[in-house]
């Protein structure tokens, strides 16, 4: 078993693709570093390309909407942006902060293909969100799932409609846990044309 095997749930399948683009992981603020190089590495097996850990970004909490105690996607996705300019790879961006957009109460995490963007956060998919005693595995292996999702739309993936592939659109927390850490074949073939064709 490859080291990567060790950590990742669901590492067994094979995607017989490679993605030219690099990703780049930028913690905002405070991230568990092991939690981080563990996401990389499972990461770098699911699109079978280099990712890095780059410096932490601090983001004040001033910058949250004081209403409603979350940060707006958007505003987070241009300090990314600012901080890596004319970045060549993908910026995924790991958070505490919950976040929201103008058409959602909360997001899990979004993606702007055109600015090669994603953002993910931890606050939703962690048990104690829910109440329920805190489970650090259970927290990676969701953080993978959304990590992937929307890295794949920074790939030029949409949403699917099998419930059990990564790219499937969860609106809760129990669809997000019925979701595998990688896509389905439709998927993968999707993601192997939309690299092709760039």
């Amino acid at each position: 078993m490859t080291p990567a095997g060790k950590f990742c749930a669901g590492s067994t399948r094979t995607i017989l693709y490679e993605m030219e683009a690099k990703v780049r992981i930028v913690p905002i603020n405070t991230v568990d570093a092991a939690f981080l190089d563990r996401l990389a590495i499972c990461l770098e097996e699911r699109f079978l390309t280099s990712v890095r850990v780059e410096r932490s970004l601090v983001v004040a909490r001033s910058t949250l909407n004081a209403t409603r105690g979350q940060l707006f996607v958007a505003t987070l996705n241009g300090k990314v942006l600012r901080a890596h300019p004319g970045a060549e790879a993908v910026l995924l961006a790991v958070t505490d902060f919950d976040l929201y957009k103008t058409s959602h109460r909360f997001v899990f995490g979004d993606a702007d293909e055109a600015q090669g963007v994603a953002v993910v956060s931890v606050n939703r998919l962690r048990s104690e969100f829910y109440g329920e005693p805190g489970d650090a595995n259970l927290l990676f292996q969701r953080t993978l799932k959304e990590s992937t999702h929307e890295l794949g739309h920074a790939f030029g993936l949409r949403h699917c409609y099998n419930a059990r592939c990564a790219m499937y659109y969860s609106n809760s927390i129990f669809e997000t846990d019925n979701k595998m850490p990688h896509f389905c074949d439709t998927c993968d073939r999707r993601l192997a044309r939309t690299r092709n064709e760039r």
